[in-house]
């Protein structure tokens, strides 16, 4: 039998066999998937490994090759050795929820109950008493970001056989926030006598053990559209008892979960009235409620508004710039919590590209006239990461104005815009019309959600019969199909346009 090798992962001792990638045994992020394209699973490492690959060479600065930084999905273990995690996710700036809509207090649970939204990217969760009194709420990455950034990702990580690794994955981060929560408000987790988990299509199917590959092709059916009450312990959800249930609200189909249709039951459509519903996030999801008929789209913006794809991008933690602005002749950055500049998060992204338009150092074509620009110390936005964002802004507007098109509405009819989505609750409005993510008119007419799809899920909580409603909303909701659509198509590329 082969000896283990002893590796201590930021001061914790393990064993693990020769030859294993150090992204197998750390907590790090995979945003590429391991495919060492994005150089973001920087870790510091040292004693017996494999050679610097020509692909850390290329992805890593000289200070950092010389500072013992590696790639986590470019290097492996070749004896006894030291990792310790260039960024540990801290202070991590997740946008829970806003006020509840108004609502008459029916709960769907005796003593407490949890309301969880597993996003994409990152996992909140909010502990609730029957009076109605949010008691604790916790937040954190999902770790299926070891298996890529995007649901793509993911879903192909499942049919090559991490199925069951993925479900395992999210399971237990589901229920270490029960057993946080429940630390948190000074009760006992087995009193949590009701929850609710909410999340896109592919989410859900990875939480519940659904098998994801009918969303991999074509026609990308959703066979299992929920809408159920699922005991604890066929979730693993150990924190809780055996028989507790845990409701997953209803998805539209294959890329318009359960998120859209909770996000969708937080406002008022009522008759007459034009709403325009916009998750912005890694796969942007959108909805039109053109005052009697309520259409929906998915269209894959890409991770670039999470950091995922910008050279100096990063998420909303400890310095990360979030705002951009001028004052007088200089640009401006402010960092979460006043530290050194270490990246770019989305918010910030926006307003930058703004600020360049406005000073002419990038024009509407998209071409950055100094790329690399500085942005500050170590900090520089390059001419493929503005394509980047070219490509996920151009997904989400063409989204948006196609479905428009397809209820003969114009921007001037919408009654209310609503932006949804984790990044958004940070994000100038007026930035984000200004580089062409958002309508005009969304400068007078949007509202800011944060987490809508949370506290679509803590209504679901809170009020058992407003599932009655979202089921109603799930299946009245006419689905778009964008992949063909040549408006669609047109419009994509003009938006790409600044």
């Amino acid at each position: 039998m082969e000896t283990k090798i002893l590796v201590h992962v930021n001061g914790e001792a393990v064993y693990v066999d020769k030859g294993v990638f150090l992204s197998e045994i750390t907590l790090g992020e995979k945003p590429c998937g391991g495919n060492g394209k994005c150089g973001k699973c920087k870790v510091i490492a040292t004693g017996k490994l494999s050679p610097l690959s020509e692909t850390e060479r290329h992805l890593l600065s000289s200070d950092e090759r010389e500072n013992h930084v590696r790639l986590a999905c470019m290097t492996t273990v070749i004896g006894e050795c030291e990792i310790t995690d260039v960024y540990r996710t801290r202070d991590l700036q997740i946008a829970t929820n806003t006020a509840l809509p108004d609502f008459a207090l029916a709960p769907s649970f005796e003593r407490y109950g949890v309301a969880v939204d597993i996003g994409t990217t990152t996992l909140v969760a909010q502990l609730y008493d029957a009076t109605g009194n949010r008691l604790a709420e916790t937040a954190r990455l999902n770790p299926q970001t070891l298996w890529g950034a995007d649901v793509i990702s993911r879903i192909e990580a499942a049919i090559n056989g991490n199925d069951y690794a993925l479900s395992a994955s999210i399971r237990e981060a589901v229920d270490d926030m029960l057993l946080t929560l429940s630390n948190s408000a000074g009760i006992e987790a087995r009193l949590i006598d009701g929850v609710v988990i909410t999340g896109n299509t592919a989410m859900l199917y990875l939480l519940v053990g659904e098998s994801v590959e009918p969303l991999s092709h074509a026609p990308f059916e959703a066979k299992r559209l929920l809408h159920e009450e699922i005991p604890a312990a066929e979730l693993s959800l150990s924190a809780l008892s055996a028989h507790t249930p845990v409701y997953l609200p209803p998805c539209i189909s294959a890329f318009v979960g359960a998120d859209v249709v909770c996000g969708l039951m937080t406002l008022a459509l009522s008759p007459g009235e034009a709403v325009l519903f916009a998750d912005i996030g890694t796969n942007g999801e959108i909805a039109l409620w053109d005052g009697t008929r309520l259409t929906v789209c998915s269209t894959a913006a890409g991770p670039a508004f999470e950091g995922v794809g910008i050279s100096a991008g990063m998420r909303g933690e400890s310095g990360a710039i979030d705002k951009v602005y001028i004052e007088g002749d200089a640009l401006c950055v402010h960092t979460i919590n006043g530290e050194k500049a270490r990246g770019l998060c989305g918010s910030g992204l926006i307003d930058l590209l703004a600020c360049l338009l406005d000073r002419e150092i990038l024009d509407e074509s998209g071409f950055l006239e100094e790329s690399p620009y500085a942005v500050a110390d170590g900090i520089s936005l390059t001419q493929k990461d503005v394509r980047m964002v070219q490509l996920a802004k151009s997904a989400i507007r063409a989204g948006i104005d196609t479905l428009l098109c397809r209820s003969g509405l114009t921007e001037n009819r919408l009654t209310a815009i609503a932006i949804a989505g984790g990044f958004s609750r940070f994000m100038d409005v007026q930035n984000a019309v200004k580089i062409g993510l958002l309508p005009s008119s969304s400068a007078t007419k949007a509202t800011v959600l944060g987490n809508a799809a949370l506290n679509g899920a803590a209504l679901l909580l809170l009020n058992r019969s407003s599932r009655d409603g979202a089921r109603h909303l799930s299946r009245c909701a006419q689905m778009a199909d964008l992949s063909n659509d040549p408006t669609f198509k047109d419009l994509y590329m003009d938006y790409m346009l600044f």
